[in-house]
């Protein structure tokens, strides 16, 4: 049971990654990008091949990062000045293009026989002092969690104090503590488990307790950046681009450094995805990826960072609930389970959009300003 929540929270904590990246890009930029698989693959085997060369595993996570990043300002220099659709047009043949030289290059990439036997982290024998020490970083990441809830939580509530008869209604007191209660049961589910796999060492448990880390580090640089000027430049541009040209911003830089960062962070959670599968194929990186990186954006609500963090929950929570019921009652067989359950996500965010269009945890007036 510990091996399989482990497993579950190594692959939100990776898709979390994958997703904030396209939450920086879309959700608070406005720029519609359909091919964010592509930073993924350039940052997996970036480091996948590096690694495998004998560079140090957290140069080749950087270099990988910073190819993606690259890539990120080469698409955004020919396409940034187009309309959005040009751009997710662009974006969708890029991840193709990626994905099908890292198919057909096989003296750089082993083409269709994968890349494999690259070096992992933590993939050691520990001893005591090791377990106990990622036993002490796992406790301190859910005591940051449940400081994160508790902080986002007592601010709604705050408003909920100082905004009352507007037209804007944060959310209810039953719903703040309903969300910390279930927030911190999930944290304990994961805590728990984690201990109990961190006592009997394995792998997966060591590259959990790693992207929960990196996740945290990338989380709170995002929710630094976004309340600062910066980010507020950055919802003005996704709000209305010509207001701010009109006050003397560089619309273009912004949105280019916006573009490079979220690519950086998808390279990032590339060189985690090639970690948690150990061995990768070009079909690894099909544009499925990319479309569940938008449907955990477009579930937790485009614009917040939280809510991201929760569309990755839920996303995985749904995935694995599906995937082992559904063959219990005997109506599908396996094609026909994984075609339903798509089928269901549809049919859940056509209802979204209806009942709640900006997501759980996204903000309506800023999903409505200036239209």
């Amino acid at each position: 049971m510990s091996g399989y929540i482990v497993f579950l929270a190594t692959s939100a904590g990776l898709y979390a990654i994958f997703a904030l990246g396209l939450n920086l890009q879309w959700g608070f930029t406005g720029l519609i990008n359909f091919g964010v698989v592509a930073f993924m693959t350039m940052g997996a085997y970036t480091t996948a091949l590096l690694t495998l060369k004998g560079t140090p595993i957290i140069i080749a996570v950087l270099i990988g990062a910073i190819l993606s990043a690259i890539l990120g300002l080469g698409i955004g220099l020919s396409t940034l000045r187009l309309r959005e659709d040009y751009l997710a047009i662009v974006t969708i043949g890029v991840s193709e293009l990626i994905r099908l030289i890292a198919n057909n290059e096989e003296w750089l990439t082993g083409g269709t026989f994968g890349v494999r036997s690259y070096s992992l982290p933590l993939d050691i024998e520990p001893n005591f002092l090791i377990k106990f020490l990622l036993i002490i970083a796992l406790t301190f990441l859910a005591i940051y969690a449940e400081w994160v809830l508790c902080r986002s939580l007592s601010e709604q509530w705050r408003q909920h104090k100082q905004i009352q008869g507007k037209s804007y209604q944060p959310r209810k007191p039953i719903s703040l503590i309903t969300w910390g209660i279930i927030g911190t049961i999930l944290i304990l589910l994961v805590y728990i488990p984690g201990i109990v796999a961190l006592s009997n060492y394995t792998y997966k448990a060591g590259l959990m307790v790693l992207i929960l880390a990196v996740l945290a580090i990338i989380y709170a640089g995002l929710e630094f950046l976004v309340h600062s000027p910066w980010g507020r430049i950055l919802k003005a541009i996704r709000e209305d681009e010509d207001v701010a040209k009109a006050l003397g911003k560089n619309v273009l830089l912004y949105k280019l450094q916006s573009f490079m960062l979220g690519g950086a962070i998808a390279g990032i959670a590339g060189s985690f995805f090639a970690w948690q599968l150990t061995t990768i194929y070009p079909k690894s990186f099909e544009p499925l990826l990319t479309f569940n990186a938008w449907i955990i954006v477009v579930l937790g609500g485009a614009g917040s960072n939280a809510g991201t963090l929760l569309g990755a929950i839920i996303f995985w929570s749904y995935d694995s609930i599906t995937r082992f019921l559904l063959p219990y009652f005997g109506i599908f067989d396996q094609s026909q389970a994984a075609a339903f359950r798509v089928m269901i996500i549809g049919l859940i965010l056509m209802v979204l959009m209806v009942w709640r269009p900006q997501g759980i945890l996204g903000k309506k007036e800023e999903l409505t300003l200036g239209k």
